[in-house]
């Protein structure tokens, strides 16, 4: 397989860190593709039914990663998903991990009406710090980021600083004059 000449990120984090929002403004300042996997799960119908309590999908871990591994493999894409772990090392070359304060976290699943069950699921994993030891423990400490996700400023040198590492990553892996 040839060498990618584009890198692949994961934008990561609980429900309402703002991975979404990150994943579209990245996308715009850089050209890479995004990757939303709760769009793939949709529409290529990679799993395996609906979880009324929980008003979600219930993934296909393995028909999700057939489905998408070509593309991937090809490097350029954003890819915008509350699970990091379950992609492969060898896909991946930075781990955004999206934090929140709990509070403002509350707040915006509120408003997106969440079920009080999963409302309260999902608070209790950024408290665990849950999606943060996944990412720290499936992939190399030096490609796993923690940024603060908690204001449209805070999105903005978000999106700036992972540009700047995508740059550097390119002539990192510059194939000319090698």
């Amino acid at each position: 397989m040839a060498a990618r000449t584009l890198p692949n990120i994961i934008i990561t984090g609980t429900p309402g860190v703002g991975k979404t929002s990150h994943s579209q403004l990245l996308a715009e300042r850089t050209g890479l593709k995004h990757l939303c996997v709760n769009d793939v799960v949709k529409e290529k119908e990679c799993h395996e039914g609906f979880d009324d309590e929980f008003k979600s999908y219930i993934v296909d871990d393995d028909k999700l990663l057939d489905e998408i591994e070509d593309e991937v493999l090809q490097g350029g894409n954003i890819i915008d998903w509350h699970v990091c772990d379950i992609f492969p090392k060898r896909w991946i070359d930075l781990v955004v991990v999206l934090r929140t304060d709990n509070s403002l976290l509350y707040d915006r699943l509120a408003e997106r009406n969440y079920p009080e069950i999963k409302l309260q699921e999902n608070i209790d994993a950024e408290i665990m710090q849950v999606i943060l030891e996944e990412a720290r423990d499936s992939y190399d400490e030096e490609i796993v980021i923690e940024l603060t996700s908690e204001s449209t400023e805070d999105m903005d040198n978000n999106v700036e600083r992972i540009a700047k590492w995508l740059e550097n990553w390119k002539k990192n892996n510059s194939t000319e004059g090698n």
